[in-house]
């Protein structure tokens, strides 16, 4: 019998096999790991045993994370419009009392996701909520689980709907991707941003890197790149990838002033 395998350490579903695959690509990569108890599987329906989504309030989005913690641990964000919801990136567990909560919230239209480590279990989401997953075509390689489902999209932005765009911003990844969403932090624009705009423990500070865990710093102009990417948009708020992990104000200055620190600290 087929099973849509997921690494333990990145947390992707992977396409239906009859064994577990022998490795993990994404963890392979030295952006990421593999885990130090080597490479192990689990599936969702092993998740479900054990593991549970919190729903609530994260600065002004609905935050969607998984207790006890898997895999890298971030929480997805529910960015509401008008015209359609857009779940930001994704996490591996998805259960029936999730399902419901977020369609009592208005469901989601689609699905858009920073880079390959957040692509988790996106076909689950994806076919529970009829939705479409936005992914940036540099990326494509990295896609595990392929679906019809799936929009491969190029270029620097892809407009989507309620004035929301998504920025290739590139670092971390060559598809690396934020969402600018003009209606957030009332009305001052926010950025939705993954990894690709890190945002650091002292929450005035972002940082930009090739491997965080294994900390391989970009390049000076790889960050100016990423930089020039979002200057283009308004925006006083910045998401970061795990729940509070937020510039909640000031947030463009933040990128240009930590852009210039970090160069300054590997510029010796």
């Amino acid at each position: 019998m087929s099973t849509h395998f997921i690494c333990s350490t990145c947390g992707v579903q992977f396409a239906a096999t009859e064994q577990a695959p022998e490795r993990c690509p994404i963890c392979e990569d030295e952006r990421q790991y593999v885990g130090w108890q080597g490479q192990r599987w689990t599936t969702l329906e092993e998740l479900r045993k054990d593991h549970r989504n919190t729903i609530r309030d994260d600065h002004g989005l609905t935050g969607i994370g998984t207790e006890p913690s898997f895999a890298i641990g971030q929480r997805a964000l529910l960015v509401p419009s008008p015209s359609g919801n857009v779940l930001w990136d994704c996490i591996t567990v998805l259960e029936d009392t999730t399902v419901e909560q977020v369609r009592k919230l208005g469901g989601i239209r689609a699905i858009a996701i920073s880079h390959p480590h957040y692509y988790s279990s996106l076909v689950e989401w994806a076919n529970a909520f009829d939705a479409k997953v936005f992914i940036h075509e540099a990326d494509r390689q990295w896609l595990m689980r392929p679906d019809p489902r799936v929009e491969l999209w190029s270029g620097k932005t892809r407009e989507l709907w309620d004035g929301m765009t998504l920025i290739n911003a590139g670092g971390h990844f060559d598809g690396g991707t934020v969402l600018h969403w003009p209606d957030g932090a009332e009305g001052q624009g926010a950025l939705l941003a993954g990894d690709i705009v890190q945002v650091a423990q002292d929450r005035r500070w972002v940082s930009f890197m090739y491997s965080f865990p294994n900390y391989v710093p970009l390049p000076a102009r790889t960050v100016d790149g990423v930089v020039a990417s979002v200057e283009p948009f308004e925006f006083d708020r910045i998401y970061g990838a795990w729940w509070d992990r937020n510039v909640l104000a000031d947030a463009k200055a933040s990128v240009r002033r930590s852009a210039e620190r970090y160069k300054r600290a590997i510029s010796g």
